[in-house]
């Protein structure tokens, strides 16, 4: 895997370029000399560990016949006041809708993503307490 970023030149805003050939823009807290034009890398980070998990929990429940029909990750997340400013807790919450999907299928994908799959949150659960729930949503 590969990125490149590049400052722009101006504020605190940066260009990211992925090696599958997709760009982002990345930018500072206007306090810190950034304009606030584009999430915060740390938003980032959370953004795309939320990714991840969604990524699983979808996958795990159609390899398992579930009749998934969405999922949705919410994200909260508490950091260090001191530098370096990690993640020291992180809270998931699922809102995972289909028919008839049973709590325990449901659960145990969860579970599977965080343990096994998740390398974004196995990754911050190094630094972090991760905790989930879910609710399912009959369609």
């Amino acid at each position: 895997m590969e990125c490149t970023v590049k400052w722009t030149g101006s504020g605190m805003s940066f260009l990211a370029e992925t090696g599958s050939n997709h760009a982002l823009v990345m930018d500072g807290a206007p306090e810190a000399g950034g304009r606030n034009l584009a999430p915060r890398p740390m938003e980032l980070l959370l953004a795309g560990t939320g990714g991840c998990t969604a990524y699983d929990v979808v996958l795990i429940l159609k390899k398992g016949r579930q009749a998934v029909a969405g999922c949705e990750v919410s994200l909260r997340a508490e950091r260090a006041e001191s530098e370096p400013r990690v993640f020291t807790s992180i809270h998931f919450h699922f809102r995972v809708s289909g028919k008839q999907l049973k709590p325990d299928v449901v659960a145990r994908a969860i579970e599977l993503s965080k343990e096994k799959y998740c390398s974004a949150s196995i990754m911050l659960g190094k630094t972090a307490a991760i905790s989930h729930d879910f609710e399912i949503i009959e369609i």
